[in-house]
């Protein structure tokens, strides 16, 4: 693997003239994933923290979005260096960690993503991401190719924003309405004018110390307003999501230019 993977980093994309657009991948399959990234999403988050996807399933998630031209995102299921390593390990060289309350907490991500002298992550030498130990230098240049990016979802995290941001590793911050929204007591709708004020003065916080921050929105509109705020990067909906909206949209116009059906009477 050549080295010029550290010079193109998911990070270093984060301050560019446009956002990067992503969706989530709440299937599981890895022909889903390699077609929205031949559809054009720039970056594709693999969710392990809500979708039973086992490691053998990402190995293939991987290959066939990068085969597919997107960046993979795995958002591992906790703060765990074991599991944070295996993502790591079989490939990916952008990991989200969720729940992330504090500086202490942002520190243990960044150990667990890092190689001495800088964190204390695992090494070995024959892996999907050194290619098979092919890419000699793997060890020396993966504390440089990795981004890490950090989940702010609830008012605690977001009380502790700064603090988080200020430990060096930590490329970007992204918030989680979903979440947000429910530690609120207004679970299942971030559009909460009180979820809504915490996002927006979020990223206001968060431009002004120079740290890229990202965000989902279930609509392209919404979305759209997130990035005219200053969200550098951002999720639309969810494979799933987008499957059962045009599902719906299909089925409803299919079945309102049928005839009723004729009722059979018993006698």
């Amino acid at each position: 693997m050549p080295s010029e993977h550290s010079h193109h980093t998911f990070a270093s994309r984060l301050n560019g003239l446009t956002a990067p657009i992503g969706t989530w991948l709440m299937s599981a399959s890895a022909s889903t994933a390699e077609a929205l990234g031949y559809a054009g999403f720039d970056w594709l988050l693999v969710d392990m923290e809500h979708v039973p996807i086992e490691y053998r399933d990402l190995w293939h998630l991987l290959q066939a979005i990068q085969c597919g031209g997107a960046q993979p995102i795995v958002r591992v299921a906790a703060n765990d260096p074991v599991l944070l390593k295996r993502a790591l390990d079989l490939g990916s060289f952008n990991v989200m960690v969720p729940f992330v309350e504090n500086a202490a907490q942002a520190q243990a991500a960044v150990d667990a993503v890092k190689y001495p002298p800088l964190g204390t992550r695992g090494f070995a030498a024959v892996h999907r991401a050194s290619r098979y130990g092919t890419w000699a230098d793997y060890g020396k240049e993966a504390n440089d190719a990795v981004t890490c990016i950090l989940q702010i979802e609830t008012p605690n995290a977001l009380a502790n924003l700064e603090e988080i941001a200020a430990i060096p590793g930590v490329d970007a911050l992204f918030l989680g309405p979903g979440d947000l929204s429910a530690a609120c007591g207004h679970i299942g709708n971030p559009g909460h004018p009180q979820v809504q004020m915490m996002i927006s003065d979020a990223i206001v916080r968060a431009k002004k110390i120079g740290m890229p921050m990202g965000i989902v929105g279930g609509t392209p509109e919404l979305v759209q307003s997130y990035l005219e705020q200053g969200y550098a990067f951002a999720a639309v909906a969810s494979d799933i999501a987008m499957m059962m909206k045009k599902a719906n949209e299909f089925l409803t116009t299919l079945k309102a230019h049928q005839a009723p059906a004729a009722v059979a009477t018993p006698y």
